[in-house]
């Protein structure tokens, strides 16, 4: 059911986060160090055509925004017109980059617009991803090209179908511009299409805006950064211990989202603590992938070789380190004896969610502690083998009950292999899933109810990075066919709708670039 619209243009913004903290309104764009403030004023900067290649209709139904009609509309979503009402800045944060201090930060090519307010009183930053330099942009140019922008459009919307807490994007625009990249960093520059995607999120602070601040012993900021992210986005904490009570739901949001991450294989690759929310969203898009084939020591990240810090298996445990960071930027105004206990706290609240995940994952009813051996009996088998982890939890979910041997299971599950299994590898998976089906046989649920969980807790489709370049490839010939399939797809992934995409990654994608690795550039 459509709601009541507005249209981007004649909308009344709200600038609460510009009204109430210290900024540099001068617009200036120079690159440089801005102590004291929370942003700089940022105007985009104009490009040469604004065309609109996609638009989120289910997420500007949810916000109530018309969809553009007219070019003077369009413009605004590629920063080539900002109303009256729009105060456009970037944010000023901090981080660590791969474990090590980076300093000053910022929004190098963000550019938020605005605060649209819906209907129902919730407000979103409109943020441009591309929009042009920034104060924080450094040597950069505060562009994206196309690639980037297509895959971070349609990963954060397929990420919210999935069910993961993500940012969100409406729009998708070229702008008629080549921009310049490396796409490696190894000296083969060349020029790509220019694209802006307009993300949208009630905040896109980070653990980083808090790390500047304390860095920088800006404590008065910091305490009002603090009780304003408490007041807006979690009003339901109050009184004298506010700020620790905070913190744990931090600490627990950010717990959820791994378990959220590892349960349909997302890798996000770039877990500085300047890409971690303070809400518990997935933010920043850039060399993501899923897994393919079962590896927890995979990175889609070049840049995070030869270490593997991001890789699959160890996000849960930077997520960890990343929320000491922001323990640690806390410490002005509240104690190390009351923040350590409740980062601790991290460890037990992910292994019970997770758990819980993976006995949804498994279709049981419930998780003892017999359950989480079996559980581990999964993840060393899986890693084993490396199968399809998408495919080997859809095949799992129409496992017969009744396997006589390795060669049974092993051409069960065909399918998800990449390569033929060992004599050794076959008896493993054999062990494992007669483990399996004896775990099964005291099930509560029926065999239809345990199957129905484990379609709604396994996707069929995932947004695989060689689809996303093929649909890249084909927009940059002006063939959008795969992109709107794609689109399609996103949208439903738990059914089987797509099965036309549901096999596992092409040979030729294991090597080639953009399909299986990628950089921060990217």
């Amino acid at each position: 059911m459509k709601k009541t619209t507005e249209s981007l243009r004649s909308k009344n913004y709200k600038k609460e986060f510009v009204s109430t903290f210290p900024g540099d309104d001068s617009g200036n764009l120079t690159p440089r160090q801005t102590p004291g403030v929370l942003y700089s004023k940022a105007i985009p900067t104009p490009v040469e055509k604004v065309t609109l290649l996609a638009w989120s209709d289910e997420l500007a139904n949810e916000l109530g925004i018309q969809k553009p009609t007219d070019q003077q509309e369009i413009d605004i979503l590629g920063g080539n017109h900002v109303t009256d009402t729009m105060y456009p800045y970037a944010a000023c944060y901090a981080g660590h980059q791969f474990g090590s201090w980076a300093g000053q930060l910022g929004d190098g090519r963000a550019i938020t617009l605005g605060e649209w307010e819906t209907i129902d009183g919730k407000t979103f930053e409109l943020q441009l991803k591309g929009g042009g330099p920034t104060a924080y942009s450094r040597r950069a140019d505060g562009r994206a090209v196309l690639r980037s922008s297509v895959r971070e459009y349609l990963m954060s919307e397929a990420m919210h179908y999935l069910g993961v807490p993500t940012t969100r994007a409406l729009s998708l625009v070229s702008t008629g511009e080549p921009v310049l990249r490396d796409m490696f960093y190894n000296g083969n520059a060349a020029y790509e299409p220019g694209a802006i995607v307009m993300r949208v999120a009630p905040s896109f602070l980070r653990f980083g805006n808090f790390e500047m601040l304390n860095a920088r012993k800006e404590t008065e900021n910091l305490t009002n950064l603090l009780n304003w992210t408490i007041d807006r986005y979690y009003p339901h904490l109050q009184g004298e211990n506010k700020v620790l009570d905070w913190f744990k739901e931090v600490v627990e949001r950010t717990a959820s989202l791994m378990v959220d991450w590892q349960r349909v294989g997302f890798v996000h690759g770039v877990m500085n603590t300047d890409n971690m929310s303070v809400l518990g969203l997935t933010i920043d898009y850039g060399p993501y992938s899923f897994v393919d084939d079962y590896d927890p020591d995979f990175t889609p990240n070049t840049t995070d070789l030869p270490g593997r810090r991001y890789a699959f298996g160890k996000q849960p445990g930077i997520a960890y380190w990343n929320l000491g960071c922001l323990a640690a930027a806390l410490l002005p105004l509240i104690g190390k004896d009351q923040l350590m206990p409740a980062l601790e706290h991290y460890k037990e609240i992910y292994w019970q969610k997770y758990y819980q995940m993976m006995g949804k994952k498994l279709g049981l009813d419930k998780i003892t502690n017999a359950d989480t051996e079996l559980v581990t009996q999964f993840e060393q088998t899986l890693t084993a083998i490396k199968p399809d982890m998408t495919i080997f939890y859809q095949l799992l979910i129409d496992l017969p009950l009744y396997m006589a041997s390795a060669e049974e299971v092993t051409e069960h599950f065909k399918d998800s292999l990449y390569n033929d299994l060992t004599p050794e590898q076959s008896e493993q998976l054999y062990s494992l899933i007669s483990a399996y089906l004896e775990r099964l046989n005291r099930n509560t649920f029926t065999r239809k109810a345990s199957q129905e969980l484990m379609r709604k807790t396994n996707p069929r489709f995932i947004l695989r990075n060689y689809l996303l370049h093929q649909a890249i490839e084909e927009l940059e010939q002006g063939d959008n066919t795969l992109f709107l399939k794609l689109q399609d797809a996103m949208k439903d992934p738990y059914s089987n709708r797509f099965d036309e995409f549901f096999q596992t990654r092409p040979e030729w994608a294991t090597q080639k670039a953009g399909c299986s690795m990628l950089s921060c550039s990217s």
